[in-house]
């Protein structure tokens, strides 16, 4: 199964995100992207890809130690960015980002310890991606309408091991599909 760690902003903070996101969309231009939908806003720790099933079963055990041992931290959507010289349109974060790049390298780490196959490693940029292009887009003024977004602060309680179901129908404009398989509070709480 195709799986990834995760933190999940809460319901308000993607209402808010939502419709900001609506704003882009109305932007000259904004048709050449695939918008991704608000049920799949999720900033990435680690991208695992295919996982067997019984490996999931030690990874599971990897991440939760990995939640227990990182405590509860702040943080709120802010900015804008793009990836792939326009391919990638996201928000950013800010608050403890110290807090959310360890949990990430945590993440990453169960993953090696668990004995998954590794890509490149790349560092941390903490981002929830709003929209994707096939082709290079010139996102200038998307980033600028993105410039002065921010939501509010959350505190993030948990991490979230995801699986990605991706779209298999051919129907134009399809989005994969995301289900938590696994939920462990941070710091060991609740």
């Amino acid at each position: 199964m195709r799986l990834f760690a995760a933190v999940l902003p809460p319901e308000d903070v993607v209402r808010v995100l939502g419709r900001e996101v609506e704003r882009l969309r109305e932007l000259p231009g904004a048709g050449r992207f695939r918008w991704t939908e608000r049920a799949g806003w999720h900033f990435t720790l680690a991208f695992y890809g295919e996982v067997a099933e019984d490996a999931v079963p030690e990874l599971s055990a990897r991440l939760a130690k990995a939640a227990r041992r990182t405590e509860p931290f702040p943080l709120a959507l802010s900015g804008g960015g793009q990836f792939g010289r326009g391919k990638a349109l996201w928000t950013g974060a800010e608050g403890d980002l110290g807090a959310l790049r360890l949990l990430a390298e945590r993440a990453d780490a169960a993953a090696r310890r668990t004995g998954l196959e590794r890509g490149e490693h790349r560092r941390y940029k903490a981002h929830l991606t709003v929209a994707r292009a096939r082709e290079a887009v010139d996102v200038r003024p998307y980033v600028a309408a993105l410039r002065d977004f921010a939501g509010r602060t959350w505190t993030v309680e948990e991490l979230v091991l995801v699986r990605s179901r991706l779209p298999r129908s051919g129907v134009p404009g399809e989005q994969p599909r995301y289900e938590p398989v696994g939920r462990w509070a941070l710091g060991g709480s609740g």
